[in-house]
């Protein structure tokens, strides 16, 4: 089902950062990071108090009340 003006698109509400935002229901970690606007890539991921291995995200769902802290990774150096 197309979601509608009528019917919009179901979401729920996670903790990211400490912060509360909302994100599509029913997407895996790297797609729920891309909607709030991170780069998979480039980014640690603890979640729900465990830093995830990048090899469990494509098969971890996020749900309603789940907390992420988001690390970006930072290049650089001399």
């Amino acid at each position: 089902m197309t979601p509608t003006p009528e019917m919009p698109e179901p979401s729920i509400a996670i903790s990211v950062n400490g912060e509360p935002r909302r994100c599509p229901a029913g997407l895996a970690l790297p797609a729920v990071l891309e909607a709030l606007g991170y780069r998979p890539q480039l980014v640690v991921v603890e979640f729900n108090g465990t830093i995830l291995p990048r090899s469990q995200w494509d098969g971890q769902i996020v749900v309603e009340s789940d907390q992420l802290e988001v690390v970006t990774i930072v290049g650089g150096g001399s």
